[in-house]
This record gives structure tokens, sequence and C-alpha cells, in this order.
């Protein structure tokens, strides 16, 4: 009997889910997400307290080291509570690790949130329960190459070989939008890797990819250590936004990199942006809901400090968005900082 790509996902990280004690769990125990403990005031979970597990992505892009921040948060200021944070390949199994009750929290890009919600695409006929804790920061899908590989665009990747990003994360499921969308078949058009963004880098210095996506926050650590080789170059990819938001959704939109983001790009150059947002299971206690989002958003400036991508963690906008339900205790918090 054959087996889909996502249900071969759900059995890995499934068998992966239990080894999280082992590995994850501190010496508060397994935390009992799902209410029944104190339940009132900022200085307690509202549940009984524990290790949370934050799902992120690969250490070289954003969602690691701000989940590390936001583990940081949460062990400082919700009184019980530690946390924790999961090297993933992200998105799309994030999702997966929240369903299984792996993790507690997770990071994904809006367009995969919204096929989780949906059960489309990577989770066809397999829609997940999730909400929102908030919009966090933009991802900027960035397409990179290097010199003398002879590619100035998407279309010039046709026939090369070419990294979309680790499988499961959200860097492979647009990137092979933006192959489409230039005319390439994303099956047989190029010979594709899937890599994470640190392992992208090490393949284009050793001439084993012509190009690769990742994407992230800005700036993204290993193409800060990628542009300091002095041969990176940004490909301009914006004119595809509105083809992918005319057919995925609204969560494709067409921004700039700006000049100097990265060493030697004296130019701003054209990307795709979409919301990164913190996603939790519905069953969370609302109070603990209420008490995660507020020691992330009330402490945004000691988040910067992590990560600049904390910048724009904003509670007036963080509960704007469409295609997935805030969580309560989040929206509680938001609804009395909309000033």
């Amino acid at each position: 009997m054959t087996t889909s790509p996502l249900h071969r996902r759900r059995v890995r990280l499934a068998a992966a889910a239990l080894t999280i004690p082992a590995l994850f769990l501190s010496a508060c125990g397994s935390p009992d997400t799902s209410g029944g403990g104190s339940g009132g005031g900022e200085a307690s979970g509202g549940a009984d307290g524990g290790t949370l597990s934050i799902a992120t992505g690969g250490t070289g892009g954003v969602y690691y080291p701000l989940g590390g921040g936001f583990a940081t948060m949460i062990r400082d200021n919700i009184e019980g509570y530690d946390a924790t944070v999961q090297e993933t390949n992200a998105s799309v199994d994030n999702m997966l690790l929240i369903e299984n009750g792996a993790a507690q929290l997770a990071f994904a890009v809006g367009d995969v949130v919204s096929d989780a919600v949906e059960g489309v695409n990577d989770f066809d006929g397999n829609a997940i329960e999730i909400c929102s804790l908030g919009n966090t920061y933009n991802n900027f899908m960035q397409a990179v190459t290097v010199d003398g590989t002879g590619i100035e665009g998407v279309a010039d990747m046709e026939g090369k070989v070419v990294s979309v990003g680790a499988p499961g994360s959200a860097t492979e499921v647009a990137a092979l939008r933006i192959l489409e969308a230039a005319g390439i078949d994303p099956e047989s058009g190029f010979e594709r890797r899937q890599l994470g963004a640190a392992e992208t880098v090490a393949a284009l210095r050793d001439g084993t990819i012509d190009a690769g996506f990742w994407s992230g926050g800005l700036p993204t650590g290993a193409l800060i250590d990628l542009a300091s080789d002095g041969d990176m170059s940004l490909l301009n990819i914006g004119e595809y936004a509105e083809q992918l938001a005319t057919e995925y959704g609204e969560y494709y939109v067409e921004e700039e990199i700006p000049a100097d983001t990265y060493e030697g790009q004296t130019e701003a150059v054209s990307a795709i942006a979409s919301p990164n947002i913190l996603v939790a299971s519905p069953t969370m206690d609302e109070e603990l809901q209420y008490n995660i989002t507020a020691a992330i958003f009330d402490n945004v400036e000691a988040l910067t400090q992590v990560h600049p991508a904390a910048v724009e963690l904003d509670a007036a906008t963080a509960g704007d968005i469409a295609y997935v339900d805030t969580c309560p205790g989040a929206q509680r918090y938001f609804d009395e900082n909309a000033g």
C-alpha cells in the first residue's frame, strides 16, 4: 500500500514525539495546558505548570533564535512554567507537532497556517485544529545565488540544481509555487534539493547547487554569513506575488528587502512577504494563552535584542488574521492593548 508524504510525515513525527519527554521536558514535568489549575491572575499559567515546547525551524533561520527569546520570556514571566525550543523542518511539520501534542507552541507562515486550517495542499483532507497567539513578524521569501551560475531571475533556474528548502517547510511550499509561476515545472523542470538555510549556504559555497530559496525574517543569519563571501546575489521575485495571492490567498504580498540588509547588497530587492504566526492548540487553557501572549508582547524591547525581526511585534495588529481564529486568551490580551 502506498502512503502519502503527509502520512509518512505524521508517522515520523508521531514516533519522534515519544522522545519529547526525555529531550525537552525539564524537572517541572510535562505541561498540563488544558486547564484545571488555579486559573487566575497573571502570576499563574492558568494550568498546572511544566515545560512548554516551542516548535521552531533550523538554527540558520529566525524561528529558532526568536523562539529561544520567547522561551526566556515565558520562563521569566509565567510562574510555574519553563519553555524549550525544538529545531524542526519548520511550518508544515510544526503544525503536525501541535496536532500530536509534541509541541505546545509553534511558528508557521500564513500560507501553511491557512492550508492546515482548511485541510488542503500538504494537509489534504486532514484539517488541523489550531488557533493564533498573534502575527509576529513578516517572512521574506529570498531567492539567492552566487556569481558564476548564470542565474539572474527565477526563470533562469530551469534545468539548474535548486534547493527549495527543507522538507515540510513553508520555504518549500512557496518556492515550488514561485517556480511554477515562472513557468518551470515543479516536478521535472529543475534538479530539486531540499536543504535548510545553513545547508543551502554550504551547498552554494561548494557548488553543489546553483540557487536556493529561503523564507525568513530579515536579516537571516545564514545569508549574513554567505554575503560575507562577496559573491551572493539576491534575486528579484516580487513580480510573482500577485499571481500567488490570486491563486492561493492574501498572505502573499510584494515587499522590498531594503538596501544594505546584507553586506554588498547596495540596492533594494523585490521580494514576497508573508506573515509569521505563533499558533497553539485551541485546547490550551485560556489563562495560559493570555499569559504567554502577555509575556511576548509586553517584552518587545528585550526580544529585539534576541533578533531584530521582533521589532515588528505589535499587539494592536497581531490579532488581525482572517484565516485562523485568534485564541480567546490572546484575543483578550489584544483587546486590552488595542490602543
